[in-house]
């Protein structure tokens, strides 16, 4: 047999954060429900998604493992899990160890954090020596402000030209940063531990997280490529919902999205 379809090891996860206004429960309900391999656990305001415990209950409950954690990086969560960067990514660390996920994806610090910013580096590949948890920086996006640029993370936005042995690509933030998303997976290489699939269509200072299909990121073509390379990551579907005029339309968006990571997270020789 010649025409045989290969599909990597890669696993394909709902982010928590795909199913808002919905809460936690409610994402590992409609992943269990629509077959998706896993969740990714978006850290935020949602109490349930900062509590181990109960975390650790909906995931048996729903046989639903939880294959990553978005420690709380964002603006608004600032105060979640304590306002100390460090000791969150300690937290995130043992909350994957517990959950048995791979990986905890985090940002670049903001330009503000600058202890945190300083020893960034440093202070990740220490965390790297103490467990097998990837912790994978992810690409954000300089803003736009009265025609200027301006980048809030230190030491940038853009993590592929540092000294980053693992990286989460998101493809909606490669649209608002008018990157070119498959230049940067190519680049990346096996540095790309972790993908954000979304699309987006490159509007100014807005991250769209539309479904994979619906913007202008290469979304089936970087599948395809991971496909022929052997990606053994997470596939994590973060998508934007909120929108959804009922709840049947928000569980299409997602079904379509999974839909579309399986289709093309597979490639024949």
């Amino acid at each position: 047999m010649t025409d045989v379809i290969r599909v990597p090891n890669a696993k394909i996860a709902l982010s928590t954060a795909s199913v808002y206004p919905e809460r936690t429960p409610d994402a590992f309900e409609l992943a269990g429900r629509l077959g998706y391999d896993g969740v990714e656990i978006m850290v935020g305001a949602d109490p349930v998604s900062q509590d181990i415990d109960v975390i650790e209950r909906l995931s048996d409950h729903y046989e639903v493992p939880v294959l990553a954690i978005h420690a709380p990086c964002l603006l608004v969560t600032q105060r979640v899990w304590g306002r100390d960067p460090w000791a969150k990514l300690v937290k995130a660390q043992q909350a994957a160890e517990r959950l048995g996920a791979t990986t905890v994806v985090v940002h670049p610090p903001f330009r503000w954090q600058r202890d945190y910013a300083r020893d960034f580096e440093i202070g990740l590949a220490r965390i790297r020596d103490e467990t097998d948890v990837v912790f994978a920086v992810e690409n954000m996006f300089p803003l736009k402000a009265r025609g200027k640029a301006v980048v809030p993370y230190s030491p940038d936005w853009n993590p592929i030209d540092y000294d980053f042995p693992d990286v989460t690509l998101d493809l909606s933030h490669t649209a608002v940063s008018r990157s070119d998303a498959m230049e940067m997976a190519v680049k990346l290489g096996d540095r790309l531990a972790h993908l954000h699939l979304a699309d987006g269509t490159g509007v100014t200072n807005l991250d769209e997280h539309l479904v994979p299909g619906r913007g202008t990121q290469p979304c089936a073509a970087i599948l395809e490529r991971l496909a022929t390379t052997g990606f053994t990551g997470n596939v994590v579907l973060e998508i934007n919902t909120r929108k959804a005029v009922s709840r049947t339309e928000r569980i299409d968006d997602l079904a379509e999205a999974l839909a579309f990571a399986r289709l093309h997270l597979a490639t024949s020789p």
